[in-house]
């Protein structure tokens, strides 16, 4: 298999190409915006040491080292956007950084969920993600520094990240192994600001990777939690925090040049409590990935999942309660359903008020060698869909989608050669999506409907509002859209018809998300013609104010993560434990100007 080009540390050495670096960026400056013959036809004139182009990366590095050695200001925005690669990754106005949990026993046994002992439970050693995690030893400050530096070097701000913490079930990880872990992801955030590294303080972490020992599915037993207990008690007793540790961490994070503005962690819907989830609010966390699967308790059964769907009707109302983002996980095609049984399944996650999350991730059910649903396969109970059935299944299904929920995902990214049978098309959700086109339909739901890098004029917008009813009462959608219903931002608003377990927020009205799309751009800086620089985010804050006294609430509470506390602030909210709250008996001056 061909290494992956990061994982070997680049160590490109600006300083020895100063002159051409220094041309080229003048010339790269001096060209149109939006050409990318332009940036070519430079690259091919002055070669590095007269061989080979130099690289969009080795640019913006030798940018940032004449920053850094002659006091030149910061790459602008025009620079950037000629040099940006891969320009998606930060389109909904934040820097994603995803990184992974060590190996760890999971709570669960279910027949489906891969068993690489390599890897937390259910990822695979040969996904991307995964395999950067393994090389950094599944250090978390390692990840995220390295993921930062790969961003930035692509041409992407990354003053304004979405933390994404995989792995597992995080709700079953060690509380000290939870505080050590965020802990460290913030270090990495706030030395990566100062342009420092520290080097890990616990050297010699455990190698994963050492460990060649393949689960067979086909025995029906499942040795993983056995194995990796093992190996768990030989080492790795360094990562350990406090909650203090934590939150000194979080404070620092608040003024950054790289804010946390996101905290995402996964769980099954069994270890959500009232106790968990104000533990993990207490961690930063903003949103919450849940492992549904299913809707049909026969269906949980027959794939071991450990739960019902009681357990994930209550995990939502939980969260809700918390005023949490809610991203579901659901699986097409699990062992006892068929194509019919999944469609209706997935109508009742948007028909029950009791789930309606607001982001999806849809993963058809593989086949792969180390998953004990081998033994149905085996035996003839059940096989995958052919491309037809998961065709027709994902069309009805994105079809039903409501405008305020995202699907972020359909199909996950498992490497062709480790699934034995089943979908290996990776670009599923596009093929769904041509054909609703030519059925004349089309999938409103919000990644389908963003503004990205569009430039937006503020005369064509308007404020939409879509209600709908939630476990906890009645939801809000608030989007600014234009007329072609794409959307710039929006806010979700939580009026609840019963008081929530967490007394700081007990009679409030809740903000859970608030989100303004388009290129990602640095803190405080302005960009005519982005959706983010038009003050959607404070309107759209005003108007749940508005709309949360009318219900006859005397207070409204944020869910805020910890790089967005400044902002709130501004905006009049003061600071709680948990959350930040606003009075709404009386106007703020402040917000009003």
């Amino acid at each position: 298999m061909k290494k992956a080009t990061w994982l070997t540390p680049y160590r490109f050495q600006p300083e020895l190409h100063d002159r051409e670096l220094r041309t080229i960026i003048r010339e790269i400056e001096e060209c149109p915006p939006s050409r990318a013959t332009d940036l070519d036809r430079i690259l091919k004139k002055y070669p590095k040491g007269g061989k080979e182009y130099f690289s969009k990366s080795e640019i913006l590095q030798g940018y940032q080292y004449l920053a850094k050695t002659e006091g030149w200001p910061s790459p602008s925005v025009p620079f950037l956007e000629k040099l940006k690669m891969k320009p998606v990754r930060t389109l909904s106005g934040v820097a994603p950084v995803t990184v992974l949990t060590k190996p760890f026993p999971c709570p669960g046994q279910c027949i489906f969920c891969p068993n690489d002992i390599r890897m937390p439970k259910s990822y695979l050693s040969r996904e991307p993600g995964a395999q950067r995690a393994a090389y950094h030893a599944f250090d978390p400050y390692q990840q995220t520094y390295s993921r930062l530096t790969a961003l930035q070097h692509m041409g992407h701000r990354v003053d304004k990240v979405e933390l994404i913490i995989l792995g597992g079930t995080w709700s079953f990880y060690p509380q000290g192994y939870q505080n050590w872990f965020v802990q460290r992801c913030f270090e990495a955030m706030n030395d990566f600001g100062r342009g420092s590294f520290r080097d890990d303080p616990h050297p010699g972490r455990l190698n994963y990777q050492g460990l060649n020992i393949r689960v067979d599915g086909r025995l029906g037993s499942n040795p993983y939690n056995d194995i990796v207990s093992g190996y768990l008690r030989s080492g790795d007793a360094q990562e350990l925090a406090s909650l203090a540790e934590v939150e000194s961490a979080h404070l620092q994070n608040e003024t950054s040049l790289h804010r946390c503005v996101g905290l995402s962690v996964e769980t099954r819907p069994d270890y959500v409590t009232e106790a968990e989830v104000e533990r993990m609010r207490s961690l930063g966390a903003t949103k919450v990935q849940i492992g549904i699967q299913s809707l049909s308790d026969d269906v949980l059964t027959l794939n071991k999942r450990g739960h019902d769907v009681e357990a994930a009707r209550r995990a939502i109302r939980l969260l809700r309660q918390a005023g949490f983002k809610i991203q579901a996980h659901w699986m097409p095609n699990l062992y006892g359903s068929s194509p019919v049984r999944d469609v209706e399944d997935f109508e009742r996650l948007f028909s029950d008020s009791d789930f309606r999350p607001d982001e999806l991730k849809i993963y058809p059910c593989s086949l792969i060698e180390s998953a004990e649903l081998m033994v149905a396969y085996q035996a003839g109970e059940w096989r995958p869909y052919t491309h037809h059935e998961l065709l027709e299944v994902l069309v009805a299904c994105l079809e039903r989608v409501p405008g305020y929920c995202r699907i972020s995902r359909v199909i996950r990214d498992i490497p062709g050669d480790d699934i034995l049978d089943g979908n290996k098309t990776t670009n599923f959700r596009g093929v769904a999506e041509a054909e609703l086109r030519a059925r004349g339909l089309a999938c409103r739901d919000i990644r389908s409907r963003e503004i990205r890098s569009a430039r937006v004029r503020e005369e064509e917008l308007s404020l939409d509002e879509l209600r709908y009813r939630s476990s906890i009462g009645e939801e809000v959608f608030l989007q600014f859209i234009n007329g072609d219903r794409r959307i710039a931002g929006f806010l979700r608003l939580a009026l609840p018809a019963r008081e929530s377990f967490i007394e700081e927020i007990r009679k409030s009205a809740l903000v859970r998300e608030v989100h303004v799309y388009g290129a990602a751009a640095a803190l405080g800086e302005k960009d005519e013609g982005k959706a983010q620089h038009l003050g959607l985010g404070r309107r759209l804050v005003r108007r749940a104010e508005a709309l949360a006294r009318e219900a006859g609430f005397s207070s409204l509470a944020v869910i805020s993560s910890v790089g967005t506390r400044e902002y709130y602030r501004r905006l009049g909210f003061h600071d709680g434990r948990l959350y930040q709250q606003k009075s709404l008996t009386q106007e703020n001056p402040r917000t009003t100007q």
